[in-house]
């Protein structure tokens, strides 16, 4: 199977289809009948499904993220991106789904318990476990039907390893609010399709064959990028930098070269539109933003719109879900009366350019190293 770029996935054709996808989104905020603009090759309506996905996933961040606030929970960022990996990157809910992120959610648990009491005063040991863990995971998603499973478990992974590695961190307090935000999501997940259900049944996504190298090739340059960025973030202590350590695993779903360099630009552009939403909000909050309500308010409408443009561009990882993990994070995680919101707004994007342009660098290499062997051969 080739993994050769597909004409409109192009670096070429990228700036135009990033262009387009933003004039289709300043339209009408819920445009789902009528002619509406013109669709090119690889462009989707926003049907009336799409509303409702909408409404699931804006409304979901929203009750995950007023939930971790008036309990006064720590690590707000799971309890507002989780859900909106449940309702947004997933494109359907069933029991197989929800055993899958519950769990992985319990396994990461026990691995992080394990990897970081036994193994944190040797670093070359514990970085050797974590890729066999990374591995584990992207060969799941690289062979298909557990890739919820391996896609969760490669995002929390990375997250938990880096914050459980500092001895100052209460480890008992990261694994429970891990544990807990994922039950979470799980239930706002099964209570928003149960308010806000498809219109009509979505089909299930065709089954793509691979070869054995291919698997091999997916595997290994994302089990090998993954485990040189926690190593990166241990070594100059970046634990500040959340958003710059999810890009740089969110952009490896694409399981290549190919996409996560179309991915990255996508996630840039995602986080600068999310960061600049951000500051807009507050600036229109002003002095009121320690009044829950109206935060509330501007990030429900915050997510509504980058759910929108999620949706416009087909559900996958790019500039819509760049902006809504960018709106959650900053919420979930930094705001607070004593934080400086702009500051921080603009510390995400800057960490985040620079962790995407590194992380691209080493794929282009593992890519054309791999390339070089048969057996680990992407065409």
């Amino acid at each position: 199977m080739s993994t050769e770029p597909r004409p409109g996935t192009t670096l070429a054709g990228l700036g135009h289809g990033v262009r387009r996808l933003l004039a289709r989104s300043v339209g009408l905020v819920m445009p789902h009948r009528g002619d509406g603009p013109g669709l090119e090759q690889g462009e989707s309506r926003f049907s009336a499904n799409d509303l409702r996905q909408c409404l699931r996933i804006a409304c979901g961040g929203a009750i995950g993220f007023v939930i971790s606030h008036l309990m006064d929970w720590n690590y707000g960022v799971f309890f507002t991106v989780f859900p909106m990996f449940m309702l947004g990157i997933i494109p359907a809910f069933n029991a197989h789904v929800v055993r899958q992120f519950l769990g992985n959610a319990c396994l990461n648990v026990v691995e992080v318990s394990l990897v970081v009491g036994l193994t944190q005063h040797m670093p070359v040991v514990m970085t050797g476990i974590v890729f066999l863990l990374f591995y584990a995971r992207f060969r799941l998603m690289a062979k298909g039907p557990l890739f919820v499973f391996g896609a969760n478990g490669v995002l929390t992974l990375s997250v938990l390893m880096h914050f459980a590695s500092y001895p100052t961190l209460d480890l008992a307090d990261l694994l429970a609010s891990n544990l807990v935000a994922s039950v979470l999501a799980v239930l706002i997940a099964a209570v928003m399709y149960w308010v806000f259900p498809d219109v009509v049944p979505r089909q299930r996504p065709a089954a793509v064959e691979k070869s054995a190298a291919l698997v091999r090739h997916q595997t290994l340059i994302g089990a090998i990028t993954a485990t040189l960025s926690f190593v990166v973030f241990q070594t100059f202590d970046l634990r500040d930098s959340l958003s710059a350590q999810m890009a740089t695993i969110l952009i490896l779903f694409s399981l290549g070269y190919h996409g996560a360099r179309v991915s990255a630009v996508k996630r840039a552009v995602g986080t600068l539109l999310g960061c600049n939403m951000a500051i807009i909000l507050q600036l229109v909050l002003f002095t009121q933003s320690d009044h829950l309500l109206l935060v509330l308010v501007s990030y429900w409408i915050g997510l509504m719109l980058f759910a929108r443009v999620h949706l416009l561009e087909g559900g996958g990882s790019g500039v819509g879900f760049g902006g809504l993990t960018t709106l959650g994070i900053l919420y979930g995680q930094y705001l607070g009366p004593n934080q400086d919101f702009f500051y921080d707004a603009l510390y995400r994007f800057s960490s985040m350019s620079v962790a995407l342009v590194a992380t691209l660098v080493v794929m282009a290499a593992l890519h054309r190293l791999l390339n070089a062997s048969s057996l680990t051969r992407a065409h």
